[in-house]
């Protein structure tokens, strides 16, 4: 059918785009709906465990495309549910380990202000951005604190 799963309004737009009347669509969408071949919920799921895992996307911005893909609320929301806050604030971590390996410590205000907008864009709530740059800062100058002290 597609290169990747589609939410049924996907599916429903992309067969106006090619013209078929909103009648035959529905009914179309209704038997793919009926044999399991569209399923909201499903996509949904898959969807959140996806961008979470390979996209870092926090729940916020994945909420955000959920509802850009026509998904209802209550789907999104049992979607979003696999993600607790550890898991998020795992991921918030790993995503900053990856981005200091680029980014200069020296100016420490340059640094949090560029790793929380960052996360910021990515979908992960401004209190735990702060938390995890600050947390991750820390840590990386007490590794570094004694590297040039002469012995």
């Amino acid at each position: 059918m597609t290169d990747r799963a589609r939410s049924r309004a996907e599916l429903a737009e992309r067969l106006a785009k090619k013209g078929y009347s909103p009648e035959i669509a529905e009914r179309v969408l209704d038997r793919l709906t009926e044999v399991g071949l569209v399923n909201d919920a499903d996509f949904a799921q898959q969807w959140v465990h996806s961008r979470h895992t390979y996209s870092g996307k926090g729940k916020r911005a994945l909420a955000l495309e959920l509802r850009r893909k026509g998904i209802g609320q209550e789907d999104a929301t049992e979607a979003l549910a696999q993600i607790d806050s550890e898991d998020e604030r795992a991921r918030a971590t790993e995503l900053v380990e990856k981005k200091l390996r680029t980014v200069s410590a020296d100016d420490r205000d340059r640094a949090v202000r560029r790793l929380v907008s960052m996360l910021a864009r990515r979908g992960f709530p401004q209190g735990m951005a702060f938390e995890v740059v600050k947390e991750q800062l820390d840590r990386a100058g007490a590794e570094t604190d004694g590297l040039f002290d002469e012995t």
